[in-house]
């Protein structure tokens, strides 16, 4: 077999292309096609039928396919079937219990609209915002002092009463113990743990254990000792007022609801008795609780004694689901009214005791009263707005109720009058409570709806020339913060400059700015919200500088890529602008340098796919000399990304098939020598990569770039520099993090450089094949994996192209460039050399093919001998006898263990029935009547 002589078939590639065409047929729009819409069939399941019985109204056509998935489904839909049997199944007695009382909430919930700000929302941001270092303590008392002994004379109350009362005093009494030195998250712990002891007490038919839980923890409401974590306190604490006084309400109503509902407007009379008593019952609990705070707050759980408990200074309720009604607006005035208790001795002593300014105390008092306001406020008719901001104006210097006011009445109501509101701030006084946190809530209003267009810019002058003057650095950018809203809004980058300006004054001292770095940022977010024209962006003298006061890495990192993100999505149109290029090369640089051997893989890809976005929207148009500058310069920004590297490598190699585009393929001396200078900016820049697969492909297709711009010693260098650097492929690679072989990489890889081997020339220097010869002696040198059939996979891969290189004609060529088909023009010692070449290879093969005669390697054996067999079939002229023989016997070595698929070689039989049909190609008739299928032993 090692001594059969090759001997290439003529191929016409032509009529091959012609004979392979297939031949088209009209398609008529009412046939079915299978890109054509599925009309699904619409499934029901009847009520009562029995399991599997379905009723379907079809909306296809009887000729329509069936939907394969839902044919599976035996006319029902599981997800269905089990919703409807979720509907119809009866509800359980233990489910059911307070499920009246929790719809009735719900009902009355959902009357509110999106617009209105729940107490959820407001609860996160008291906790969040009143906050404290200092520690804390829990005192538990003894339950015997909490509740009063009922008089046993009193006709009002029932003898059951009086037994389920004095249960209480019966109850075993707790000892006295004081928690102290607590964490504020220890305090929150223990205060969710009393929460779920009443909950438990409650569902373990403790009424009273649960009710003296709610009246001890009521009792800590009247410590005051860290008076600055007291609206949080506040907050988790009425919680368990909440959850008691939810526990009462369902029950009652579940009552109330025995045997049928109640109808949505009910009277006394469509209560039954149980639940009368009941509900007695807990009002006689309610009203024997001796002490002021704790009979306050369990009573303020009623909706119609909330009205009565407006008055309390430091500690208002009134958190029902619903707006309040009636006539709280005008208790929130009387609760004001006790303002002047602040100026008393006693608080005046507390504050001087916990260092507390009176402006930090007021705003205290803020959490109560935007809530009670918000609810009061809620799609109120315009009259009641104006009317209780005309009673505030009367109110003078009451900074807080007007403060208030702002945040709780609707923005376009405030937005109307901003003007009259500015003269009210400036009527208030500055020591009771911060200007700057009134013009604070303006403008947060200010920011959702648009004050008359005529006053924006006196409103604008009013609120910074008192910004400007807030001396504290935290306050200030509080404060800035917003109204940077409203200057984006509603002015040009003049504007925006000044107030960035400004800021940075403020700010820069003493490093302010390291301690307002969310601050800072909520800033950029909202100028790039406002601001997608770049070139006017970055025109701003300020901006920069102000992306200066980002000092700390990982703050200034987030910034520039936030700045990224926002330039991807609205940047459409390419660019030159070098403002644009300048302020984005400095920030790409940024985040480039914060790259370091920590950054984690996650985050370099990141800043690469940004900084990489950044480069593919640069364009200089025709100028491509400035286009090739700018790569330069890029590549020495962005150096440790490798990422960017390589689509600078890809962004010159188009620039240089943009040069032949336009040139149309007739370089002048001029673009010759630029796509010169485009390879050498890529010979130069592809060893610096660090993955030898990169480098590898960016070679080949670089001297694919290379050849189309008739650059040939520049095609030379990179396929040569690819064939030195295949010795150094690994065995193995990293994959997303997971070893694998890279035997697939590099065969890949070499069968995708033997085809571009085809057009490429022969150095007259270096003789005949010299780049293919050179690829084959790597291949036969390197270091394969045991047990591998790569090298000879390659050598059989080889034998097309040395095939296709004999033709008179090549199957494809580059224009402008001479292959070997014009040099050698068919010469005999050419086709001479492929032939010794090809018989060398098929030498080396069949040898191969020998070693694999052991069990565990006959599979690999047919599966390479079939190989070989098809390349001698498409491209050996098989009327050589011993070509034509050694195919036969490489069929039968394929066939000889039962492992070739049947399917497949009855295929190949068949082409080639096929094509000895041809008159040139008769002499298959011979070769197929000696292949025979062999069964599987």
């Amino acid at each position: 077999m090692a001594s059969v002589q090759w001997r290439s078939r003529g191929r016409n590639y032509e009529a091959e292309l012609q004979r392979c065409h297939p031949e088209g047929l009209p398609v008529e729009f009412g046939d079915y096609h299978p890109l054509k819409p599925i009309m699904v069939t619409d499934t029901k399941t009847r009520r009562g039928a029995r399991k599997g019985s379905t009723s379907s109204s079809s909306s296809s056509s009887s000729s329509a396919p069936v939907d394969p998935l839902s044919s599976m489904l035996d006319g029902t839909d599981p997800l269905s079937m089990f919703a409807a049997t979720e509907t119809s199944a009866p509800a359980s007695h233990s489910s059911s219990v307070g499920d009246l009382g929790r719809k009735r909430r719900v009902k009355e919930e959902e009357a509110l609209g999106a617009d209105f700000e729940p107490w959820s929302t407001k609860r996160g941001e008291i906790l969040a915002r009143f906050t404290t270092t200092e520690k804390l303590s829990i005192v538990s008392l003894t339950f015997s002092d909490m509740i009063a002994s009922p008089n046993p004379g009193s006709s009002a109350v029932s003898e059951k009463v009086r037994t389920r009362l004095e249960e209480l005093d019966d109850l075993e009494e707790g000892s006295h113990r004081e928690l102290l030195n607590l964490s504020q998250q220890d305090y929150a712990n223990r205060i969710e743990e009393l929460n779920q002891s009443l909950k438990e007490a409650w569902s373990s038919d403790q009424k009273v254990k649960a009710l003296k839980i709610v009246i001890q923890c009521s009792k800590l409401l009247s410590d005051t000792s860290v008076i600055q974590f007291y609206p949080s306190k506040f907050v988790l604490i009425t919680d368990i007022l909440d959850t008691f006084g939810r526990l009462v309400y369902d029950r009652i109503w579940t009552m109330c609801s025995d045997p049928r509902p109640l109808p949505d407007s009910f009277t006394v009379e469509d209560v039954n008795d149980t639940a009368k008593e009941t509900c007695l019952n807990w009002f006689f609990k309610i009203a024997s609780i001796r002490e002021l705070l704790p009979r306050l707050y369990v009573e303020a759980n009623r909706p119609q004694t909330a009205s009565r408990f407006t008055s309390l200074p430091s500690g208002c309720r009134l958190r029902q689901s619903l707006p309040l009604q009636g006539d709280l607006n005008a208790n929130v005035f009387d609760l004001l009214a006790t303002f002047r208790q602040i100026s008393g001795d006693s608080v005046q002593k507390q504050l001087h005791l916990q260092k507390v300014e009176v402006p930090a105390y007021l705003t205290l008092y803020s959490p109560a009263i935007n809530w009670i306001l918000q609810c009061v406020a809620y799609r109120a008719p315009e009259p009641l707005l104006t009317e209780m901001m005309e009673r505030c104006k009367m109110m003078a210097n009451n900074a807080l109720l007007l403060n208030s006011i702002m945040r709780a009445f609707r923005p376009e109501f405030v937005a109307t009058r901003a003007t009259d509101f500015i003269g009210m701030i400036k009527d208030c006084d500055e020591s009771g409570f911060p200007k700057h946190l009134l013009y604070g809530s303006l403008g947060r209003s200010l920011a959702c709806a648009d004050p008359p267009e005529s006053e924006r810019l006196t409103i604008l002058n009013e609120a910074w020339k008192v910004i400007t003057k807030v001396r504290n650095p935290q306050d200030y950018m509080n404060c800035a913060e917003i109204w940077v809203e409203f200057t984006c809004r509603h002015f040009a980058k003049r504007e925006v400059n000044t107030v960035l300006a400004d800021i940075i004054k403020h700010m820069t001292p003493d490093r302010a700015f390291e301690e307002a770095y969310p601050q800072l940022q909520s800033v950029i977010r909202k100028i790039l919200t406002y601001f997608h024209d770049f070139s006017v962006l970055f025109s701003m003298e300020r901006f920069l500088p102000f992306l200066d006061m980002f000092q700390k890495d990982s703050v200034r990192v987030e910034v520039c890529k936030s700045i990224m993100e926002v330039f991807i999505k609205h940047q459409l149109e390419l660019t030159r602008d070098p403002v644009i290029l300048n302020a984005m090369l400095h920030i790409c640089k940024t985040m480039h340098d914060s790259v370091n051997a920590l950054t984690l893989e996650d985050e370099k890809r990141s800043l690469a796919l940004l900084i990489i976005s950044f480069i593919r929207m640069v364009s200089f148009g025709r100028d491509f000399e400035q286009q090739l500058s700018f790569c330069v310069e890029a590549r020495a920004t962005f150096c440790n990304l490798e990422p960017v590297l390589v689509q600078l490598i890809h962004t010159v190699n188009q620039l240089a098939m943009e040069t032949r585009m336009v040139m149309k393929g007739n370089h002048s001396r001029k673009t010759a020598a630029f796509v010169r200078a485009c390879a050498a900016y890529c010979f130069i820049t592809i060893p610096s990569l660090s993955s030898i697969f990169s480098r590898l492909h960016l070679y080949l297709l670089s001297g694919q770039v290379a050849l189309a711009n008739q650059c040939l010693s520049q095609a030379d260098a990179f396929l040569k520099a690819a064939v030195s650097v295949l010795p150094e492929v690994p065995r193995s690679i990293s994959v997303e993090g997971k070893l694998r072989s890279s035997e697939s990489f590099l065969l890949d890889f070499i069968n995708n450089f033997l085809a571009t081997l085809l057009v490429v020339p022969d150095h007259p220097e270096h003789g005949v094949l010299y780049l293919v010869r050179g690829l084959l002696n790597m291949v036969q040198d390197y270091t394969w994996e045991d047990n591998s059939d790569a090298k000879v996979r390659v050598y059989i891969s080889a034998l097309p192209l040395l095939a296709a290189m004999s033709q008179e004609t090549y199957l494809y060529s580059i224009p402008k460039v001479d292959s070997n088909e014009t040099l050698y023009g068919g010469d005999p010692k050419f086709v001479s050399e492929i032939n010794k070449l090809c018989e060398t290879l098929i030498g080396q093969i069949l040898d191969h093919l020998k070693t694999l005669t052991r069990d565990e390697s006959v599979r690999r054996q047919s599966a390479l001998a079939f190989s070989l067999f098809g390349v001698l079939l498409a491209h050996g002229d098989l009327r050589n006898n011993k070509l034509s023989q050694l195919s036969i016997n490489l069929w039968n070595l394929s066939h000889k263990h039962g492992h070739c698929e049947t399917r497949i070689s009855i295929r190949t039989l068949e082409s080639i029935r096929h094509q000895a049909q041809r008159p040139d190609m008769a002499h298959l008739s011979d070769t197929i009547q000696r292949l025979a299928l062999q069964s599987r032993t």
